[in-house]
């Protein structure tokens, strides 16, 4: 992408909405033009957008109405045709959860890439399905337009092959039953960030913590991805908002067995029902449990803080000490409560929390003389998708 008035769409579609992103180059450096969210896909479509500044752009609602994700692809369309008059589009970027063990870095998009993707779907249920969905139907509707998948398993292909290893055999491991680890393109992103915050994070031992209605754990050596919490799916790890993470597989077999549960029983109750929600039985939304002074909110939220403190101290094992430790994501970004226990919790480490940078968000929220620094930054995995696609198209 060489012209000024070129511009790369990144599209994000989960279960019942479609985020979409614009960024033309400005000043050597892709720049947000257009960010926007299409939501309630099958109950009762709304649409906003913002410029760059955050100025609304568009407004619009379907009461009573569901037109799916062909809808709304269709209607996107339209609103980006008079978006983007001054621009011209050149490529789509879009983010897929799972490349499995074939994609190691993001690729163009063609129906025979589509088909070995589509594979991957009993992988990330909850997802993948939905991440493959527009680029299906804009392969066919626009197929001279490129488009190009950037995956979340990507990044952690560095780490080590007795990390990526469960102890099953070997005939399984190579037919793809291993750990895989996602929220990559936001650790990617990271990665690329801190050392602009933190000169000495190009050779540190860092942690970066993605907190939010899905959560993990990284553990990065040098900028590159060692270790994570999220394994074969992004069910495991982390307490989340509605998944259990890590959970005994026995207890899998016992509700098979005694409580007569089918596997599509058990997907439900480890993505949709457990987690935050399930422990509280009140919302997966931690800002609701903080507000609350229900007992099983507080319950929800020690769970998630001491799985947190767990976790930290097996990926700080992983990397043979720690350096700095980094929060991100809607929870990362947002609850300065929960950093505040998890830094605390992290003390033995050489962890000393500066309580009024965290109350004020950062970027650095450790005391100055703290062994172990602590920043705060936040995701932005469309502007990752969006250089990656710019990088494929220039390849190309």
């Amino acid at each position: 992408m060489s012209k000024p008035n070129d511009a790369i769409l990144v599209l994000n579609a989960g279960s019942s909405s479609i985020k979409l992103s614009v960024f033309a180059e400005r000043g050597g450096e892709l720049a947000l033009e257009i960010r926007g969210e299409i939501e309630g896909l099958y109950t009762a479509p709304r649409f906003a957008a913002q410029d760059a500044s955050g100025r609304a752009v568009a407004e619009k609602s379907w009461p009573g109405s569901a037109f799916g994700h062909d809808g709304a692809i269709e209607y996107l369309g339209e609103f980006l045709k008079h978006q983007l008059t001054d621009h011209r589009l050149v490529g789509v970027g879009h983010r897929v959860v799972h490349g499995g063990p074939q994609y190691r870095a993001p690729v163009r998009v063609d129906a025979r890439t589509l088909k070995a993707l589509e594979r991957l779907i009993p992988l990330a249920p909850l997802h993948q399905e939905h991440n493959l969905s527009p680029i299906a139907l804009l392969l066919e509707r626009m197929p001279d337009l490129p488009h190009v998948a950037c995956f979340d398993t990507s990044f952690h292909r560095t780490n080590p092959d007795v990390a990526q290893r469960f102890a099953l055999p070997a005939e399984l491991h190579d037919a793809g039953v291993q750990r895989y680890g996602f929220h990559g393109l936001s650790y990617e992103y990271v990665a690329a960030e801190l050392p602009r915050l933190d000169a000495q994070a190009t050779s540190a031992r860092t942690i970066v913590m993605h907190l939010g209605n899905g959560s993990s754990m990284c553990a990065m050596e040098a900028g590159r991805s060692v270790a994570t919490t999220m394994g074969f799916t992004a069910a495991d790890g982390l307490p989340m908002g509605t998944r259990c993470g890590a959970v005994d597989p026995g207890a899998i077999l016992y509700l098979m067995d005694e409580r007569k549960m089918d596997a599509r029983a058990i997907e439900r109750l480890i993505y949709r029902e457990s987690g935050l929600l399930g422990v509280s039985g009140i919302s997966s939304d931690m800002r609701t449990l903080l507000a609350s002074a229900a007992p099983s909110a507080q319950l929800a939220i020690d769970i998630y803080v001491y799985r947190i403190r767990r976790e930290l101290g097996s990926l700080a094992a992983a990397l043979g000490g720690l350096d700095a430790i980094v929060f991100t994501g809607g929870i990362g970004e947002n609850a300065p409560a929960i950093r505040e226990r998890v830094c605390r919790d992290a003390a033995w480490l050489g962890m000393e929390l500066d309580a009024a940078a965290n109350a004020r968000g950062g970027p650095r929220v450790s005391a100055g003389h703290s062994r172990v620094r602590a920043w705060v930054v936040p995701a932005n995995e469309e502007l990752m998708i969006a250089r990656h696609t710019q990088s494929v198209l220039e390849g190309a």
